[in-house]
């Protein structure tokens, strides 16, 4: 009896949101999720998360640490819509509201150095920062910079046919880019 091939392949991301710098900002913390196409499902993991308040470091460089953890497993039998991680960072304003201090939304990386792109903070929907529809009548500046530690690891990728280059297992560090408030 011949072997039957693998349908699907694994997409399995752990790494984790590990600090920011907000100059203009203090105690803060952050949301993530995932968006992606309609081939890919999870498998094991979160697909959100939201993590703990963090002060500003007392050094000179005055970082935001959450070593926030990060663990999901997505299977798919298609490339076409590749997992996003979408990024909101929040912080108090001065009546101790919750408001938005930034987006960002970045593609897992099949490859190294991956930036986040930024994105307007007024969405009702943290997801929309993944998608391309309006983005030409939105201006945003810069609020800070969040570092993220991904690493992936695809598995049954080659047997279906797509080329993953030299080894299956590949880990990034990104440093990644958040943008905030219209201008």
């Amino acid at each position: 009896m011949a072997a039957v091939g693998p349908s699907v392949f694994l997409l399995m991301v752990n790494g984790q949101v590990e600090s920011a710098q907000f100059p203009e900002h203090d105690d803060l913390y952050c949301k993530y999720c995932f968006v992606y196409g309609h081939d890919w499902a999870p498998t094991a993991g979160l697909e959100e998360g939201i993590s703990q308040i963090t002060s500003k470091s007392h050094d000179v460089r005055h970082s935001l640490v959450w070593n926030f953890p990060i663990d999901v497993t997505f299977k798919s039998t298609n490339p076409f819509g590749w997992p996003q991680i979408v990024l909101s960072v929040y912080g108090p304003d001065v009546f101790g509201n919750d408001v938005v201090r930034g987006y960002g939304a970045v593609h897992v990386p099949f490859s190294p150095g991956s930036w986040f792109m930024g994105r307007r903070p007024e969405y009702t929907d943290p997801k929309v920062v993944a998608q391309g529809e309006g983005r030409e009548v939105t201006r945003v500046r810069s609020q800070g910079f969040v570092t993220l530690l991904f690493n992936v690891v695809t598995k049954d990728m080659r047997k279906l046919g797509y080329d993953t280059g030299p080894a299956d297992m590949l880990r990034v560090e990104g440093q990644g880019l958040t943008h905030g408030l219209p201008q």
